[in-house]
């Protein structure tokens, strides 16, 4: 329900710049949705949630695809690109308590209470903050979870995307906001991402009316960090960008799966660059897997730069032994 409603959303928007064309909505399941039994990190496999839809990409049976950005590998298969990021809805992580927890916080649950979320990231970072708590394994979508929480007594709260929430319509059940401070989040959280055919001049035109500038300049620091980290769903990696007066600030963290252990830095740059209207070679490079014509290539290259200077800190001081000892007891 959540990927139609974020797919809807997109469609709205190009039939509002594109009236005269008509847009057909093609459905499909995913290895990741039909795993439901295995947490996401023991898959294994990188593409989990995008491998068939870009199959259908690749056989022209559909032209775009929508994603969740944070479902997206920070490398593409040859011949696919991110033609367009919207605008972000809110990035943070929210709280949804069992109706019995109702108006609580997590520092206020009793001790031992058992938490649900199906991310390392999150886990890793609220194991450390709250160390009374328990975190257990949930899966399934959006629905399947919320019902899981309020009809069995499994769980005294779960930690969910806000955006996800908020898209579904559901935004009363977020009990707790989680800040920067208490958690950071995933890299390309709240974004959503229209893949393309790479060499589709046509496709890539029309859908990069929908790029939010300040989303692609804060989600391509967030794809290179995270690439320069070789991070994944399997190792707790964890993000928070905000952009204010021409200046980006990255700031950047990899964990322990217990959270005991961990790095994190914050480094800045000028992403205040103006947009060159002489085409040049360069039209369509990728960033990270986004190809972005309307935000000025400095200003893309600047982010980039960043998020790969700020893993680079952080892999100095340490961070590929603790990534490495977080995939392997992962794997174990």
């Amino acid at each position: 329900q959540l990927a139609r409603i974020q797919t809807d959303s997109v469609v709205e928007m190009l039939r509002e710049l594109y009236p005269d064309l008509r847009f057909e909505i093609v459905a499909m399941s995913t290895t990741g949705d039909k795993i439901l039994d295995t947490a996401l990190s023991k898959i294994g496999e990188k593409s989990l949630f995008t491998k068939e839809l870009e199959n259908a990409l690749e056989r022209n049976e559909v032209d775009l695809v929508v994603h969740s950005l944070k479902d997206l590998p920070t490398s593409l298969p040859p011949g696919f690109t991110i033609g367009a990021v919207c605008k972000r809805e809110n990035p943070l992580d929210a709280v949804v308590f069992h109706p019995k927890n109702c108006g609580k916080t997590l520092s206020l649950l009793p001790e031992k209470s058992v938490i649900g979320t199906s991310s390392l990231r999150r886990a890793a970072q609220l194991k450390k903050k709250f160390p009374q708590l328990e975190f257990r394994d949930i899966r399934g979508n959006l629905n399947t979870r919320l019902k899981k929480l309020d009809e069995k007594e499994d769980f005294s709260a779960i930690i969910l995307a806000a955006a996800g929430l908020k898209r579904m319509g559901w935004e009363n059940r977020i009990g707790q906001l989680l800040s920067p401070e208490d958690c950071l989040y995933a890299v390309g959280q709240g974004a959503l991402a229209v893949e393309v055919r790479a060499k589709d001049q046509e496709i890539l035109n029309m859908v990069s009316a929908l790029h939010d500038a300040d989303t692609v300049l804060c989600c391509i620091a967030e794809r290179a960090f995270m690439k320069r980290l070789e991070g994944g769903c399997s190792v707790p990696v964890a993000v928070n960008t905000t952009l204010k007066d021409g200046q980006l600030y990255l700031t950047g963290a990899v964990y322990s799966l217990d959270g005991s252990d961990s790095l994190k830095e914050t480094m800045q740059t000028s992403v205040n660059y103006p947009q060159q209207t002489e085409d040049g070679p360069n039209d369509d490079a990728q960033h990270v897997g986004i190809t972005a014509k309307n935000v000025p290539a400095q200003a893309q290259e600047a982010a980039e730069n960043l998020g790969v200077q700020l893993a680079s800190l952080l892999l100095s001081k340490g961070a590929k032994h603790i990534l490495s000892v977080a995939r392997q007891l992962n794997d174990a």
